[in-house]
């Protein structure tokens, strides 16, 4: 079976960019990949046969704007279809450490966000996945789900204790992956998005990582 788009909506305003909710450019043509870093926080994690996963670098920046941008979709998205001139993918809100990057034959096909949703100490121990994205190429073999997994474990080593997502409720393939990973859907706000003439839930979910 087609592995479905999985991208949540952020948390961010609607006109924000947002990781999973903006452009791309050549749908699952994925992109070549600069030299990764040696560090151990930058070593590759398991994720589907022939795919590695590791945090993203600044060399990423171009190939994940493409991502972004061809796998569009209102499947996903709460802003508009991209148009050009294309700003940068990363910047002062969206870094590279907080991407982890699937990587295939060189080429980048697909990521996951994972970042503090409220920047508060006292909300230091939970993090949120504020888009998931994989190119139509490498869907159906596992590789979103090697995100979201890879994703759990990004946020345990941050010292988090739980993990939350937002996603929109006509989205029930990326729902029914997320609830498989043991996420639990938390609360709905019915009718939040206006999306092609239809007004759509946004779906929170969420899972402890204590185990």
């Amino acid at each position: 079976m087609t592995e479905p788009e999985t991208n949540a909506p952020e948390t961010e305003p609607p006109g924000a960019r947002a990781s999973g909710t903006s452009p791309r450019e050549a749908r699952g043509s994925g992109t070549s990949l600069p030299g990764a870093s040696t560090s151990e926080e930058n070593a590759p994690r398991p994720g589907a046969p022939g795919t590695l996963i590791r945090v993203a670098v600044h060399g990423d920046d171009a190939g994940l704007g493409v991502l972004d941008r061809v796998t569009w979709s209102t499947l996903h998205a709460v802003v508009p279809a991209p148009a050009p001139p294309y700003g940068p993918f990363f910047d002062d809100r969206h870094l590279p450490e907080d991407y982890l990057v699937a990587v295939r034959r060189g080429a980048l096909v697909g990521y996951v966000r994972v970042a503090q949703p409220i920047p508060l100490p006292s909300h230091a121990h939970v993090l949120q996945i504020q888009g998931l994205v994989v190119a139509e190429s490498a869907r159906g073999e596992g590789v979103a789900r090697g995100l979201l997994r890879a994703a759990m474990d990004r946020a345990r080593e941050r010292g988090a204790t739980r993990l939350t997502l937002r996603v929109l409720g006509h989205n029930a393939p990326a729902r029914a992956l997320y609830a498989s990973e043991g996420f639990a859907v938390e609360g709905v706000l019915p009718g939040e998005f206006l999306i092609g003439g239809r007004y759509v839930d946004d779906v929170c979910m969420g899972r402890s990582l204590v185990d």
